[in-house]
């Protein structure tokens, strides 16, 4: 809060940051990766943008080690939700190994050999949408449209915006006003997009703008079109 308001310099958060490597709490891992995940979207036009995903790897590796890929015997809730937010992070930021590994299950899982857990599935399509191409979101979009629960539809809405290539982002964007989308669903594709990378905040700003009026008459002045402005 003191460095956002420009009472102490942001290098002196980082330093306290680099403190927190052996932290076991998932609270405190879910503060630190919104904080970075604000600082990299402020860094997103500058030259430090990659020092930071440096950073974010640097800081999440060592706790990504220690929580490996697979649940242990006697671990409870908030260590599943703590391995998805530390792969999810490190595979955003190109974490070799995490990549890696990343692709080889999601392989996998496309395969049927090996379906995915819940709680994995959000950080390795994330991980492999940003490093991805056209056929990745191509396999997503045919995931989603397999899919028979809707909560896996929503998984996979809101991580399609990880996508990076400016045609593909387009692609999400159109994709999010289809009929494939449930109407109130749209904003999660179209947030994802914004919040995805600096390419997808113009392109979903753009969006907006020139399909204002459908948007606009679709949600009537709800609290819907109010979150849609904000992202």
């Amino acid at each position: 809060a003191q460095a956002r308001a420009g009472i102490i310099s942001t290098v002196e958060v980082l330093k306290v940051m680099e403190a927190f490597v052996n932290e076991p709490n998932y609270t405190v891992w879910s503060d630190l990766s919104c904080n970075l995940g604000i600082l990299a979207t402020l860094l997103s036009h500058t030259d430090f943008y990659e020092d930071i995903q440096a950073f974010v790897r640097d800081v999440f590796s060592p706790i990504g080690e220690r929580l490996g890929w697979d649940p242990k015997p006697g671990e409870g809730h908030l260590d599943a939700l703590l391995r998805g937010l530390v792969l999810g992070k490190l595979g955003k930021a190109g974490h070799k190994a995490t990549l890696e590994e990343a692709r080889r299950r999601f392989k996998e899982h496309v395969e049927g050999k090996h379906i995915l857990s819940a709680d994995l599935r959000s950080p390795v399509y994330v991980t492999v949408l940003k490093h991805g191409d056209s056929s990745t979101l191509d396999t997503m979009l045919k995931l989603h449209k397999q899919a028979d629960m809707q909560e896996e539809k929503n998984r996979i809405e809101r991580v399609l915006g990880a996508i990076s290539q400016p045609e593909l982002i387009q692609k999400v964007l159109t994709f999010a006003l289809s009929e494939e989308v449930r109407p109130q669903d749209t904003v999660s594709v179209i947030g994802g997009v914004a919040g995805g990378s600096k390419q997808g905040r113009k392109a979903a700003w753009k969006f907006l703008r020139d399909n204002w009026e459908e948007l606009y008459n679709r949600y009537q002045g709800g609290f819907l079109i109010s979150r849609l402005i904000k992202v």
